[in-house]
């Protein structure tokens, strides 16, 4: 009767201890799970925004192309994306924030899946890819107009200004509730106000 208690004890100690190790596999295996999860998140997110940062780029390149467009340029029922600028208040950096969604203050170009064109005003509602999932555009804005520097006398001599922009891309993944931007600071030489 002794030898029988005996192993019922041995046994019982033997399950307590089969439990805590699959116990500890379970745990294991969740943790393994949740991690395996958390890394697919950061790695879309992460795809998200750089997708999100190429349709900013796209933006900014649509802008200084249809600025560098002779066709535009030269016709005068089109206006470029700096010369339309020029035409708005200049803004303050100081005081004024260049946001993606803010609605005044500057010109808004889209770039669609279609891609660049000479000859047109890039301003029509669009998506940057074919999936439509992606939306890019870029904001124009006049800084200020200031006397260019430089060492050639043609320059300091004449009636020339330097125009100083600030471009700005965005790019956002649909429903997504951020935007992806980044900027250039453009100068033009052109004529001084009056």
């Amino acid at each position: 009767m002794m030898l029988s208690t005996g192993l019922k004890k041995q046994q019982g100690v033997v399950m307590i201890f089969a439990l805590l190790v699959l116990l500890s596999l379970t745990l294991l295996g969740i943790a393994s799970v949740s991690s395996g999860l958390i890394q697919t998140k950061m790695a879309s997110a992460m795809e998200q925004q750089s997708l999100a940062f190429d349709a900013a780029e796209s933006a900014l390149a649509g802008a200084v192309f249809e600025s560098e467009d002779e066709s535009v340029l030269v016709d005068n029922t089109l206006t470029d994306p700096l010369s339309e600028a020029r035409q708005i208040n200049a803004i303050d950096l100081t005081t004024t924030s260049l946001s993606c969604f803010a609605q005044q203050g500057y010109v808004q170009r889209t770039l669609t899946q279609s891609g660049l064109q000479t000859g047109t005003r890039h301003i029509t509602t669009g998506s940057y890819d074919s999936q439509a999932r992606l939306a890019s555009w870029s904001r124009s804005a006049f800084v200020q107009e200031q006397a260019c520097r430089g060492s050639s006398s043609v320059i300091g001599g004449s009636n020339i200004n330097c125009h100083v922009f600030i471009i700005r891309g965005c790019g956002q993944v649909q429903n997504s509730p951020y935007a992806v931007a980044n900027s250039l600071s453009a100068t033009v030489f052109a004529p001084a106000s009056q």
